[in-house]
């Protein structure tokens, strides 16, 4: 088995990882060279006001994203489902890569439990189960299991939710609504009203 990764303190993480859901900022994750999800066949959703982004990335790598308002553009992947901004193996416009790049984080996965079962993510799940996050005190043991209760109840009631079963949306939503969980269990119609509209 592969050695653990420190993922880091979970009650320091999660507050960063809410504002990066939220697209209030970015997260820092220790890639130390890891390009996984640059070469897991992922689109990169690219928003209309990411001026720095488009300047960036040639216009006719990126199309309409489907299914979302008029003016989302996808960065899609190669033939080998690489990223094409990823240049011997490193990214090219690191420094104007799209929100989404700067959101994405795999410890979402660990510190939720929600499991990728994409064989194009094989990489990334294999460095997702050498995650450990560290949990100091009882109010973080409180949030890891809030975290973990929102991830399976996301799973199964994401149809009468309408959210979908994309598992990269469904941890994002666990972090972003874990605080609903803190005291028990939310009813669908609770949990419905406190999605985010976006």
């Amino acid at each position: 088995m592969s050695e653990t990764l420190d993922a880091g303190e979970l009650g320091a993480w999660l507050p960063v990882m809410t504002r990066a859901v939220r697209g209030e900022g970015g997260s820092d994750v220790p890639c130390d060279g890891c390009t996984a999800c640059c070469r897991a066949s992922q689109f990169v959703l690219v928003e209309p006001d990411e001026h720095d982004a488009l300047a960036h990335i040639p216009s006719e790598l990126l199309f309409a994203a489907p299914q979302m308002p008029r003016g989302r553009r996808v960065l899609g992947y190669d033939e080998h489902g690489h990223c094409p901004m990823l240049v011997d193996d490193r990214c090219s416009i690191y420094a104007h890569r799209p929100r989404a790049c700067r959101a994405y984080d795999c410890r979402v996965f660990a510190a939720t439990g929600v499991e990728l079962d994409d064989p194009t993510k094989a990489e990334v799940l294999a460095r997702v189960r050498r995650w450990r996050f560290r949990v100091g005190d009882d109010d973080t043991r409180v949030r890891e299991e809030a975290l973990r209760a929102a991830a399976r109840f996301l799973r199964s009631h994401a149809d009468e939710l309408g959210i979908g079963r994309n598992p990269t949306a469904i941890a994002g939503l666990a972090v972003e609504l874990h605080e609903a969980f803190l005291d028990g269990e939310p009813t669908v119609d609770e949990v419905h009203a406190r999605l985010p509209s976006r």
